[in-house]
C-alpha cells in the first residue's frame, strides 16, 4: 500500500474533504504533527508522497519554527525526486521555500471568499481539468511566494498574482483552500477570532458565513478532483518504480 505522508501545522487544518478520496483511493496516510519533537521524519525515499497542510506559521520564520527547516528540506528532497508533493497555503508556500522562491507578505491578507482565474499555462494540466476560466475559493492567507524557477503558473487572483503552480509533473502548490468543510470553516473563524476582530473594514466574518453555503458545493466537486488526481499521481509513480 503506497505510503503517504500529511503534515500537519496545527491541529484544526486537516486534510478535510481530501481524506476520504486519498483512503479510498487506497493509500496508507501517515499524519505528521510538524512540531512534534517526537515526530519522526522519515526519509525521502520511504514514501511514495507528500502532503503539506496550511497553518499560521510563515515559511521564513524558521528561526522562530525550527521544524520548518527539516520540513522544506523533507520537501525539497521528495519534489527533487520526482514523487508526488501537494502543498496547501502555507504547505504552497513551504514548497515554494524548498524549491528555492522567496516567501514574503501578501499586500493584503485574503481571507474568506475570492475569485481564483485560471492561468493559460493550466490548459492541459490534469489537475486543472475541470477548472472554469474563473472559479470561487475559500482562502485564509497573508503571506504569498514568487513562482519558483522552473514552476508553471496555473492560477491567480486579483488580490494575490501566485495562486497555484506545478514544478515537474507531480509537484503542486496550491496558495487557496479547496479541502474545507463547513465545520472547518466555522473552527477556523474561532481559532481565528483575534485576527478578524483586528480586520473590521477588510473582512467581514458575517459575510463568509452567508456566502459558505453559496460556493461550497462547487468547491467540494474541485477539491475531489484535486485530490483523486493527486491519488493518480502516486499510482503513475508507483508504476514507474515497478512497485505495482
Amino acid at each position: 500500500m503506497p505510503t503517504v505522508i500529511v503534515v500537519q501545522h496545527v491541529p484544526h487544518e486537516g486534510l478535510g474533504t481530501f481524506e476520504p478520496v486519498l483512503k479510498q483511493a487506497g493509500l496508507r496516510l501517515v499524519q505528521l504533527r510538524a512540531d512534534d519533537p517526537e515526530g519522526l521524519w522519515p526519509p525521502a525515499e520511504a514514501i511514495d508522497g507528500l502532503v503539506s497542510m496550511g497553518g499560521p506559521q510563515s515559511a521564513y520564520e524558521q528561526t522562530r519554527y525550527p521544524y520548518l527547516a527539516r520540513e522544506i528540506e523533507m520537501m525539497r528532497q521528495v519534489a527533487k525526486a520526482g514523487k508526488p508533493v501537494l502543498g496547501v497555503c502555507l504547505g504552497s508556500q513551504l514548497l515554494a521555500a524548498a524549491l528555492g522562491a522567496q516567501v514574503t507578505k501578501n499586500a493584503q491578507k485574503e481571507i474568506g471568499w475570492y475569485p481564483l482565474m485560471r492561468e493559460a499555462a493550466a490548459e492541459g494540466d490534469p489537475m486543472w481539468e475541470p477548472f472554469g476560466q474563473t472559479e470561487t475559493v475559500f482562502q485564509w492567507h497573508g503571506d504569498t511566494f514568487a513562482l519558483p524557477k522552473g514552476a508553471v503558473q496555473l492560477a491567480s487572483s486579483p488580490l494575490c498574482a501566485q495562486q497555484a503552480f506545478r514544478y515537474g509533473g507531480r509537484a503542486y502548490g496550491l496558495q487557496f483552500h479547496v479541502e474545507v468543510t463547513e465545520p472547518m470553516i466555522r473552527a477556523w473563524m474561532r481559532a481565528n477570532a483575534r485576527e478578524l476582530s483586528t480586520l473590521k473594514g477588510v473582512i467581514d466574518p458575517s459575510a463568509i458565513r452567508r456566502q459558505t453555503p453559496q460556493h461550497l458545493d462547487r468547491l467540494q466537486e474541485l477539491s475531489r478532483h484535486v485530490a483523486t488526481t493527486f491519488a493518480s499521481l502516486i499510482g503513475r509513480t508507483q508504476v514507474h518504480a515497478g512497485k505495482i
